[in-house]
């Protein structure tokens, strides 16, 4: 808990830019960003959480896109939406913002909720700091930037159990990890903005 305290200092010294801080938390699937902003949240005063997942596009638009078994791809994700809600944070009192429901596999409008006593956002991501068109734009717009470093070897381990956990097959999951999650990884690996901070093997006794 020694380093959450140590960031949670971090982060309460960034100056005000705007009426809200935004913070990124960025990392591949599995990497633990969003148990790690869940608790960097718990511990800042007026902090709120916004994930970048509520902006997966519909299935069904995917499935017209030939993009199903892509979901999770950059493409896969309503940028233009995305990058237009972080603008609002910097400006607006109140925002509601849409938020995915894994149990669903979809996202459900006007599921979150930033009040105007909300001084720090700590959004998180795996392509946040992507390096490519439109997606690159969200870099110029983050107050302060962590990104975190796990292992593929760790990393495939905890995707192939996250997959077990919501009912695949062994054969299933190890095809969504190899197939699609891993990929996603390098090529975020490939096309990455340098961040503020980055934060190296993070295991579930970092956030206790």
């Amino acid at each position: 808990m020694g380093q959450i305290n140590n960031l949670v200092s971090v982060i309460r010294d960034v100056p005000f830019r705007t009426c809200r801080r935004l913070i990124a938390v960025s990392g591949p699937p599995a990497s633990g960003k969003s148990t790690y902003a869940g608790v960097l949240a718990a511990q800042t005063k007026n902090a709120v959480v916004v994930p970048m997942d509520g902006f997966h596009l519909e299935n069904e638009i995917l499935k017209q896109r030939g993009l199903l078994e892509r979901k999770g791809a950059p493409e896969t994700f309503d940028v233009d939406g995305f990058v237009h809600l972080i603008k609002r944070l910097s400006t607006d009192d109140e925002i509601y913002f849409p938020l995915f429901d894994r149990e669903r596999d979809c996202a459900v409008a006007g599921a979150g909720y930033v009040g105007a006593d909300c001084e720090t956002v700590i959004v998180e991501g795996n392509y946040l700091m992507l390096d490519e068109p439109k997606w690159r734009d969200l870099a110029m717009l983050w107050d302060y930037s962590i990104t975190l470093e796990v292992p593929h070897t760790m990393l495939r381990a905890r995707l192939l159990d996250r997959w077990s956990r919501y009912g695949f097959d062994s054969a299933e999951a190890i095809a969504k990890t190899d197939g699609n999650d891993l990929p996603n990884v390098n090529r975020v690996l490939r096309n990455h903005i340098a961040s503020d901070m980055n934060i190296k093997n993070v295991s579930q006794t970092d956030l206790q």
